[in-house]
Order: structure tokens, then sequence, then C-alpha cells
């Protein structure tokens, strides 16, 4: 590891000027932290957060509409719990609507989900589907399940969002300046590394796919800075023992069975076209939608939260007025401050920042 930040900082000596790196995926964001990186490299070398981190960029409205199909009667609603703590509108959350009754149930994985509508027949059970291309496959997989063993009453909301589109609104943002991407290793063992070459042979930003320890991000940090140095832009993998190229065929190959691309809004940031999945219509009896109709008022983010612009990587979250004080883990005004995965939440838990 000492071979790898002294090379690191011999090649910001070669550079000579200060370096924006964004680490996109929010386990990466957590994991800089936990290891101190920012303690061993260069303070010229700024590294940002992007919005890797599903529960943060799921809209105040899909979290409204996921309330109130739990509210109706002869439904059931599953999710993922981290997603109960996301604020909707007026501050209310799914635990909120749970306390007063609403009919929601966590689970661990989307077969749990249709366990439940197998033991419950005189329900309409719903899982709230979120998440990026890593939980995509599994959520197919179930649906595929659903349909061969003819469970009439299973059925998906989806709020799934896709990352190169994102990436590409990050990009084309007037407000920010990238020199390099730290690209996210769950998402790229699925999709691999082609889907990002566009951000090499279009907008020349060198980026590599990175593994998740701190020899993974010191070394990516140093193949970052070896591109730059050398005037190139690729896309590498550093996170060889799991990502290939191709990614996983199999994988998206299912996701491709059931969900087509569509324009989807992210939380603080706005809507980004192509980088949503909505079911097929060929699949549309799987669709909440195509039964239920759910009509919620267009909500607004919290006045004074800076969420989005901590996703865009415009601000960091302690320069939020509310960080740490209207704004905490345990009261959290931001989707942001929710999941473990969030920047506000890792800053809070990580950085030392007296509050």
């Amino acid at each position: 590891m000492q071979k790898i930040i002294k090379k690191i900082h011999s090649l910001m000596k070669t550079i000579n000027k200060p370096i924006k790196l964004m680490e996109v995926c929010g386990t990466h964001t957590v994991a800089i932290f936990r290891h101190g990186i920012r303690g061993v490299i260069p303070k010229e070398i700024i590294l940002l957060s992007g919005p890797g981190c599903p529960v943060c960029v799921t809209p105040i409205k899909d979290v409204d509409i996921a309330i109130a199909i739990s509210k109706k009667d002869g439904y059931i609603l599953t999710t993922f719990g981290d997603m109960m703590r996301v604020p909707g509108s007026r501050k209310q959350s799914l635990f909120h609507a749970q306390a007063e009754g609403a009919n929601i149930s966590i689970v661990y994985s989307p077969m749990d989900a249709l366990d439940i509508a197998i033991k419950n027949k005189d329900k309409k059970v719903v899982f709230f589907a979120t998440g990026f291309e890593t939980t995509s496959p599994s959520i197919a997989g179930t649906l595929y399940q659903a349909e061969h063993a003819g469970i009439k009453n299973f059925f998906v909301y989806s709020a799934h969002k896709v990352v190169p589109p994102a990436l590409k609104a990050l990009i084309n943002s007037p407000d920010l300046k990238i020199d390099g991407f730290i690209l996210p290793g769950h998402v790229s063992t699925i999709i691999g590394s082609k889907p990002y070459e566009f951000i090499a042979t279009e907008y020349k930003i060198p980026s590599v796919i990175t593994g998740f320890d701190a020899d993974d991000i010191l070394t990516s940090i140093m193949m970052l800075l070896a591109q730059i140095a050398e005037g190139r832009a690729e896309i590498e993998i550093q996170y060889t023992s799991v990502v290939k190229p191709e990614g996983n065929r199999k994988a998206v190959e299912l996701i491709n069975e059931y969900f087509e691309p569509c324009d989807a809004k992210w939380r603080g940031i706005g809507v980004i076209p192509g980088s949503g999945l909505k079911l097929k219509k060929s699949r549309k009896h799987l669709d909440i939608n195509s039964i239920l109709k759910i009509d919620v008022s267009e909500s607004h983010e919290p006045k004074g939260c800076q969420c989005g612009y901590v996703l865009r990587g415009i601000k960091i979250p302690t320069e939020c007025k509310m960080f740490g004080k209207a704004c905490t883990p345990e009261h959290p005004v931001g989707a942001c401050m929710v999941s473990t995965e969030g920047s506000c939440a890792a800053y809070y838990k990580y950085s030392g920042v007296v509050r």
C-alpha cells in the first residue's frame, strides 16, 4: 500500500494542479471514510460523492405513491428496509405510514415478497422495486418465478434507476467539472465496462471500475492519475476479480426480458432521459400501474435541504446549514442522511466534524 501512496504523490507532482475525482457509488463513499483515504492522499485530490445511493435518488413522489399503495384496502406493500425511513411529502415516511396502520412488510429480497403473495392470496402484494442494475436482475428473476408459478396477486412498482445515463447528465452539467470517475464495482459486475465507454470516447474523462477495500481504492486513484498525467482517457477495470468487460450476460438478458428503459426522475436532480427501468408492455400484468392509478400531488424538496447539490457533487454535506443540526440520521430531512450509503450519513458518521 505504501508504494501505491508514494506513486500517487509522485503523479500529483507531475500533474501539478488540483484534481477532482468522483466516486459514483455510495459504498465507495463509506469505504473512503472508513479506510481514511483522504488522510493519505495529497490534499490537491478532491474526492466528491456522486448519485450512487439508490435510496437517496428515489424521488419523493415515488415514496408518496408507495405510501398510498400501502394504505389501500386489500394491499400489502413490501419493501427493502432502507426505504422505510426515506422522507416523502410532509416529512412522512413508510415507517410513519406503518405506525398509522398501513400494511407494509420489510423484506430482504424480492423472493421474500413473492412468498408473502403466496401466503396471502386474498391480498394484492406489491414490491416497491428500487435500486440500480445490481438489484434489478433479482427482481426480474422473481417476476419469472411468479409467472411460471401462476401467481396472480404479485405486482411490482418499479422505481429502478440505471447508472450510465446519470453520469452523462452529470458530465453535461455546467456546474461540475470532473477530472476522473471512480466507477461502481457492484453495478459493473452486471453491466461490465462497455456501457461507460462514452465517458472516455465522447468526453475524454478517465474512469476506473473499482473494488471496495483500501488497496482497491488507492490503486484506482493511482490508475486515474496515471491516465491524467499521460493524457489518456480510458475505462479501466481495477476490480478484475469480479468485473468483466461484457458484464454478466445472463443477468442483463434477464433484465431485458422484463424491463425497458424509460425517462426517470432522480431526487434532487430531476428527470434524466433513459435512466429508469419500467416493465415492458408484454409484462403489464405484473405492473401495479396497470390496475391501480395512484394520484399524488407533485412534491418538492424540503426547504433548505441541499441533497440535490450533494448528489451532483456540487456541494459536500457539511456545506448544508441543516447538516448535523436539523438533519441527523435519527431525524433526517433529506434522503442523503437516511441510507448508510448516503453521503450525508457517511460524513456524519466518519468525518469527525464538530456538530
